[in-house]
Formats: C-alpha cells, sequence, structure tokens
C-alpha cells in the first residue's frame, strides 16, 4: 500500500468519527460507535468502566493509549450551560498546574459564533441545534460559561458537543482533534494487522482516564514499561510545524521511561521523522518568560505515580495550533508521519 492511500484511509475514518458526539463525561455513544468499528477485525473487543480494551495476538508486545472524550458543554441549569471539563464535580482536580486550566483564558473568546448540537446522554440521539453566542470566564465558578440561542428546552446534565466537521485545506486537517485523531489513527493501525493492545478511555479532558488505565493494569496485575500515551500538543500556529511529532521525557509530575522514549526517538530517526521534546521546548520558553508555563500533567504521568512505575512508558502527540477549539489544526504531513511511525514501532510492516 502506497503512503498517500496508507494516509487518506486514515483520514477517510477520521472525517467519519469526527461527525460523532463524545463530550467529556458523556461518551457513551461513543463507546458504541468505537466498538463496532473494532468488532470487524479479528481481535478481542472488550468494554470496562471507563474503558474500552482491544487485543491482538500480541497484547504485551505494546500498549497504545487514546483517549476517547473530547471537549464540549453540559447544561448545568435552566438555559445555562458550563464548559463540561470543568463543572463542580471536577474541582477536586483543578489546582492550576494543568494546561488546560492555563489556557481557560486564552480560548474564552474562541467560541462565538460557534455551532453546537444537543444529544442524549447515553444514546447519543440527537436533540436540536444551537449557537453559542458569549463565552467568558465566571470568577467565582473558574469554569467558562455559555451563553447559547436555540437550546433553552434542555435539562440539567445533557451534553453539547460542537457542530464538528474535518476540514482538509492546505494541506492541513482542522476538527475538534483531540483525541478522535489518535482514536482514528490506532484503529487503522488495526486494519493494518496491529497485534498489541489498544486501550481507549473516557474522562482525560476532567483528569480521571489515568484511573481507568491503572485499574485495568492492576486488575490484571500487569507490569510493563510499553505504554504509548497517543494525545495532541498545542503550539502557537508559527511553531507547530516546526516538528512532525512531538514526544516528551517527563511531565510536571515525574520522568516517563528513558528506554521507551529513546525507542520511538530511534523509530523517528531511522524514518527520518523530524521532532521536539515538549518538556524541553516549554523550558528554553520559560526561560523568556516572567510567568513561567507549565510542563503539564499528562495522563502517563499520573499513570505512572499511581502504579509506582509498575506501569510507564511514553507519549507520542501530534503538534496542532488553537488548541482545544473546534478548529484544532494539523498537517497532513504531521499525521501521515505519526502514522509511520506507529507502523514502525509496533511491527506493523505496511508503512514501516
Amino acid at each position: 500500500m502506497e503512503k498517500g492511500l496508507l494516509t487518506s484511509e486514515a483520514i477517510h475514518l477520521l472525517r467519519s468519527l469526527i461527525r460523532e458526539p463524545s463530550v467529556v463525561g458523556a461518551e457513551d455513544a461513543f463507546f458504541r460507535v468505537l466498538r463496532r468499528e473494532l468488532e470487524e477485525y479479528p481481535i478481542s473487543v472488550k468494554r470496562y468502566h471507563g474503558l474500552l480494551v482491544a487485543q491482538g495476538n500480541k497484547p504485551d508486545s505494546i500498549y497504545l493509549s487514546a483517549h476517547l472524550d473530547r471537549n464540549g458543554l453540559l447544561c448545568t441549569g435552566p438555559n445555562e450551560f458550563q464548559y463540561a471539563a470543568f463543572i463542580a464535580g471536577n474541582r477536586g482536580e483543578l489546582d492550576g498546574d494543568s494546561i488546560s486550566e492555563q489556557f481557560m483564558e486564552q480560548i474564552a473568546n474562541r467560541f462565538h459564533g460557534q455551532r453546537v448540537q444537543a444529544h442524549s446522554p447515553y444514546t447519543g440521539t440527537y436533540l436540536g441545534q444551537g449557537k453559542i453566542n458569549q463565552s467568558y470566564v465566571c470568577p467565582r465558578r473558574r469554569n467558562l460559561i455559555f451563553e447559547l440561542d436555540g437550546l433553552g428546552f434542555l435539562q440539567p446534565g445533557t451534553p453539547v458537543s460542537f457542530l464538528d466537521r474535518l476540514k482538509l485545506e492546505d494541506g492541513n486537517l482542522s476538527a475538534q482533534l483531540d483525541n478522535v485523531v489518535c482514536v482514528a489513527l490506532i484503529i487503522h493501525l488495526f486494519r493494518l494487522g496491529f497485534q498489541g493492545t489498544a486501550l481507549f478511555a473516557a474522562g482525560e479532558e476532567a483528569g480521571r482516564s489515568w484511573r481507568y488505565l491503572a485499574e485495568w493494569f492492576q486488575r490484571f496485575d500487569i507490569s510493563t514499561n510499553q505504554v504509548l500515551v497517543l494525545d495532541t500538543s498545542p503550539f502557537p500556529v508559527e511553531a507547530a510545524g516546526a516538528q512532525q511529532v512531538v514526544l516528551r521525557w517527563r511531565d510536571a509530575q515525574g520522568e516517563f521511561c528513558k528506554d521507551t522514549t529513546k525507542f520511538v526517538r530511534d523509530g523517528a530517526d531511522r524514518l527520518g521523522i523530524s521532532y521536539c521534546f515538549k518538556d524541553e521546548y516549554i523550558r528554553a520558553l520559560n526561560a523568556t518568560r516572567e510567568k513561567p508555563l507549565s510542563l503539564g500533567r499528562t495522563e502517563l504521568g499520573r499513570l505512572i505515580n499511581a502504579t509506582g512505575g509498575q506501569v510507564s512508558g511514553t507519549t507520542l502527540q501530534l503538534p496542532t495550533s488553537s488548541y482545544h477549539t473546534a478548529a484544532e489544526t494539523a498537517s497532513v504531513d504531521s499525521f501521515d508521519s505519526m502514522l509511520r511511525l506507529l507502523c514502525h514501532l509496533s511491527n506493523v510492516p505496511v508503512g514501516s
């Protein structure tokens, strides 16, 4: 299979998945979509609380992880809507050290005019469309508050997703990519013959996905340093294209597995794929700033801490701009590079 065809088929899958809602805290409908996709292949697919696990015939060879939730809104009162990831139930997760919190003020004004759609929390049944008139940070509730037209009839607890369609223009992919783009990449790997383990977790945007992952590894008494967590990584527009993929030695919580990080780095070198280390990038940036940026608290860092280092690995991320919006953008070149690198790392012969 040619490289162009390999990538175009993955993009076609991504285009389809993006249309399916998966607001954080209301992911059940997307879990069923994902399960239907995966059950087409000769693999084991099992659902756990907050987690769907797909395994080939070499499940211990590598563990790929991607979260399937996306940002959106939640109806919290009469014609009242809040950012779903930061509603009151998650208040204990907010201590000011997450990338999402530090971005809150920056993204507050990005949603004006954005079309949204409401759906039932469990079945995903379409309930109606509306438009965001205004969004702002409430200093008392420490959350993004949204004023909408057209959805005043909704009851509290109803999720509202951004009306999302994939755009492919000037060599770029644009949509709410975080993190359906990595879900699509993993499903496509199974199409190509991937035989390892893939874990799809809910609740990452609310800081909860690591709990589901930790429980699964502990349930089966699995100790490994072969976990590779996939995600998008935010950059300013002018910096996003400076590398094809993004690696990390560590996050704000501690170091990742050096051997696994070197394994991914060496794979990128062999394929001629350019990369940066996000922690090194942030440290260099902080040397020029009065107020330092956080290294971020990643799902993997939390997982390593929760298991006392018994479960470890590294991250592989897609560089994007316009993070946490419905216009998050990544280059097709980076998407293709990430797919080829994943094929190489997991011994899938196509694209190596």
